[in-house]
């Protein structure tokens, strides 16, 4: 038998990389980051963190305890533009320094986004100051939640929610009921609607609730999957994720 060897040819650019973590129990987030990247030179890297139900402040910042060693299982050893970790109340349980210190002593230099931080970057850019907020929290995350916004002088019309205190069941609730109950509110007084927490199904609705009610809408995955994408330096529009989208 003969044997013989060819040289290998490697690319010499490659797709931008980004590193999502997910919660263990997340039925939703890596289904809405492929949504919106689907067909793009975008490749995308996910491990999932041991998460802990009930969702309290406490078990959150339990969970951060893995953020290094997760980050580092995602191409190990290999470089990653931006890495997203897809957890609202957890970072703001634990912080987004904290949060974005332990993602680089895995993957140093390595952008990071949360959900929480970038609704505050989605804020900014479309001049939002008011909001009424919808979340499938506890009150006790809920509280969090009110108090982060308010050290970011980001007045809150009014907060309605679910009150699960477990994460998978927050995977299950029905996207049609979402569309049902958001449809019914009365956002006359705020200037946008914000829908915390990256396992609530609600990017695949979103859309059709901002035709619905003629008002902006934003969500924990939709921010963090825009923002991801500004850190990689993707700049072209993209449509059917809402508003927020175009800028």
């Amino acid at each position: 038998m003969k044997l013989t060897k060819i040289k290998p040819k490697f690319l010499k650019k490659r797709n931008p990389r980004i590193g999502l973590i997910t919660l263990s129990s997340d039925l939703r987030i890596e289904k809405d980051f492929n949504d919106v990247i689907y067909g793009k030179n975008i490749d995308l890297f996910s491990n999932r963190i041991q998460s802990y139900n009930p969702l309290t402040n406490k078990t959150l910042k339990k969970m951060a305890e893995n953020v290094t060693k997760v980050t580092k299982d995602i191409l190990p050893d290999q470089k990653l533009d931006c890495v997203a970790y897809g957890c609202t109340s957890g970072t703001i349980a634990s912080g987004y320094k904290s949060i974005c210190k332990k993602i680089n002593i895995a993957k140093p230099n390595t952008k990071v986004t949360t959900p929480i931080t970038s609704a505050i970057n989605a804020f900014k850019t479309l001049k939002i100051n008011k909001l009424s907020i919808f979340t499938p929290y506890t009150n006790e995350i809920n509280q969090s939640l009110i108090n982060y916004f308010k050290n970011k002088n980001i007045e809150i019309d009014e907060l309605f929610y679910l009150d699960i205190a477990s994460d998978l069941d927050i995977g299950k609730v029905d996207p049609n009921y979402l569309f049902d109950v958001l449809t019914k509110k009365n956002l006359s007084q705020s200037n946008v609607l914000f829908i915390s927490c990256t396992a609530l199904p609600v990017l695949s609705i979103l859309q059709d609730l901002e035709n619905k009610l003629g008002k902006v809408i934003l969500s924990s995955n939709q921010t963090l999957i825009w923002d991801t994408l500004r850190q990689i330096k993707y700049k072209s529009k993209i449509k059917g994720f809402g508003e927020l989208f175009k800028n």
